[in-house]
């Protein structure tokens, strides 16, 4: 047996904490896909609101995930989750998890929420038949910082994919979601 290490205790708090961010019971008299179709239906008005252009690249996209609430928490090493849904017009098709585990200079907690735009059927359908798809370098990514909003740019809807990380609540030294892995979920 291995005696316990500084960086080994530091690893099973960070590993700690992280479940204690990502576990929640569900609500009282509610099932999940209620609350995951609330949260969504929340953060969908929050984009619009929020984050200028986000009407029209929505109205132009063939598709939209949308994730609400993905927590992210580090120390060292870092782990994010969230839950979401597939919105193609108003309904919501499918249900989706976000995970995403790293090690490096990660320290703090955030909460945020993350809209990823397919703006191609192309896209979509790559998407929708992966089983555990990633974020590749073909996404344009617009973050909204500090409660500005950076918008959402022509040059980026010329994209098959754009990300909008907005709604960030938190402080944390590293807010990437590199590595993010999105698998679809029963609710």
């Amino acid at each position: 047996m291995m005696p316990l290490t500084r960086r080994s205790i530091l690893a099973l708090a960070g590993a700690g904490a992280l479940a204690a961010c990502t576990s929640r019971p569900p609500a009282p008299g509610g099932s999940g896909r209620a609350k995951i179709d609330q949260d969504v239906d929340d953060a969908l008005n929050e984009l619009y609101a929020t984050v200028p252009g986000s009407t029209e690249l929505a109205a132009q996209a063939k598709g939209i995930l949308l994730i609400p609430n993905i927590r992210k928490v580090g120390f060292f090493a870092s782990g994010a989750y969230g839950e979401g849904a597939l919105l193609i017009g108003p309904a919501k098709v499918d249900y989706y998890s976000l995970t995403a585990a790293g090690i490096g200079l990660t320290f703090g907690a955030t909460a945020f929420n993350q809209a990823l735009f397919f703006m191609t059927d192309q896209a979509l359908q790559d998407f929708r038949v992966a089983d555990g798809w990633e974020l590749g370098v073909d996404a344009a990514v617009a973050f909204q910082k500090d409660g500005a909003a950076a918008g959402v740019t022509s040059t980026q809807i010329n994209r098959p994919i754009t990300e909008v990380v907005f709604g960030q609540r938190g402080l944390i030294a590293d807010a990437s979601l590199a590595g993010a892995k999105y698998s679809r979920i029963v609710r």
